[in-house]
C-alpha cells in the first residue's frame, strides 16, 4: 500500500515508517519545507496547503503532526501552537483528503487520552465523554476538524494514544536517566492513574486501525490495565534495579512544569475497549514488559 504520514520525524512517527517500510509499503512523508527526497511531499498546515500529488494514489493517511504538549512550559503562546497544530494541521490534511477523485479508504488522525481530562479512580473507555479543561478542549476541536473527511465517506479513526513508553522519544524518555541515577520517584501522591502503551504495540495499534475496515471513531491506544504512578515507580525501580527514594512533590513540579503539572498529577485510567473488541494482541500489556521493550530498542 502507499501510505502518507505527516509527523513522520516524530518518535511515533519514525517508527511507523521503519515498521512499514519493513513490511514493503510505499511512505510519503508530508514536510513543512521543500521536499529534499524523492518519498517527500510539501504542506502547510497554518496555510492549509497540502500537495495533492502526495496523497495520490495513497490507501491510507496517518496523521501524526502536532507540537509537544510537554516540550515546553505553557505559555499562552505555547498554547495556542498546541492547539493550532493539531486542529489547523487536521483542518488541512481532511480538506485535501476530501478533495480528491479518489480518497484514501482510510483516514487514521492523531488524538489523545487528554480528551477524557481528569477521571480520578473511574475507568473510562471511548464511550465516555469528554472532560474539561485544555487538553479535552483541545482534543475536541482536534478531532472536529476532521469533519471533511468523514463527509467524504472515508472511514476514519482518532487515535487516543497514552503515555508511550520509549527510551528515545517522548515525555517517559525524559524519566529514564532519572530513575537510572537511582534519584527517581513518585509524583505528587502517586495514586494518580497513568495509562501507558508500548511502542511497538502503539505501532502495531495504528497499522491495526489501517486494516481493520471495522474501526472507525474514537479508539484508545493504551494498555489494557492501567497502574497508579506509584505502581509505575515500583515498577521503573525493579526493571533498572535502582531505589526510588525521591518523590516529587506537587508543588515543585508546578514551579518546574507550570500549567501542565495539572496534567501530570491528574489521573487518566482509560481502557482501550475497542481494540480488545475488535480482536487487538497487545505484545507488552505490562509495564515491566514495555519498559524492557523501551531499554531493549
Amino acid at each position: 500500500m502507499r501510505i502518507a504520514i505527516t509527523g513522520a520525524n516524530g518518535l511515533i512517527g519514525q517508527a511507523l515508517v521503519r515498521s512499514l517500510r519493513a513490511d514493503g509499503h510505499e511512505v510519503v512523508r508530508f514536510v513543512r519545507r521543500a521536499p529534499a527526497a524523492p518519498d517527500e511531499a510539501a504542506w502547510d498546515p497554518a496555510r492549509g496547503y497540502v500537495d495533492p500529488a502526495g496523497l495520490a494514489g495513497c490507501g491510507a493517511v496517518v496523521h501524526l503532526a502536532g507540537a509537544g504538549v510537554g516540550d515546553r512550559r505553557w505559555s499562552a503562546a505555547y498554547k495556542k501552537e498546541i492547539r493550532d497544530s493539531r486542529v489547523l494541521g487536521t483542518g488541512a490534511m481532511a480538506r485535501a483528503i476530501a478533495a480528491l477523485d479518489a480518497p484514501p479508504a482510510v483516514f487514521v488522525c492523531g488524538s489523545a487520552i487528554g480528551y477524557y481530562g481528569d477521571t480520578g479512580e473511574h475507568a473510562v473507555d471511548e464511550y465516555a465523554p469528554a472532560g474539561r479543561g485544555f487538553l479535552p478542549e483541545v482534543c475536541i476541536a482536534w478531532e472536529a476538524a476532521a469533519a471533511p473527511a468523514q463527509a467524504a465517506g472515508v472511514r476514519t479513526v482518532f487515535a487516543r494514544t497514552g503515555l508511550v513508553v520509549a527510551a528515545g522519544g517522548g515525555a517517559w524518555h525524559k524519566l529514564f536517566p532519572i530513575f537510572r541515577a537511582g534519584i527517581g520517584g513518585r509524583f505528587g501522591n502517586g495514586r494518580q492513574y497513568w495509562s501507558f502503551i508500548s511502542l511497538h504495540d502503539e505501532i502495531a495499534a495504528l497499522r491495526y486501525a489501517v486494516d481493520t475496515p471495522e474501526l472507525s471513531g474514537p479508539v484508545n491506544l493504551t494498555a489494557p490495565e492501567p497502574l497508579t504512578n506509584r505502581e509505575v515507580t515500583a515498577a521503573m525501580g525493579r526493571v533498572l534495579h535502582r531505589p526510588t527514594p525521591f518523590p516529587v512533590p506537587a508543588p515543585a513540579l508546578r514551579v518546574v512544569v507550570g500549567e501542565f503539572a495539572g496534567d501530570v498529577l491528574g489521573s487518566q485510567r482509560v481502557l482501550p475497549a475497542r481494540l480488545l473488541e475488535s480482536g487487538f494482541t497487545f505484545r507488552h500489556p505490562g509495564i515491566d514488559e514495555a519498559i524492557r521493550s523501551a531499554l531493549d530498542r
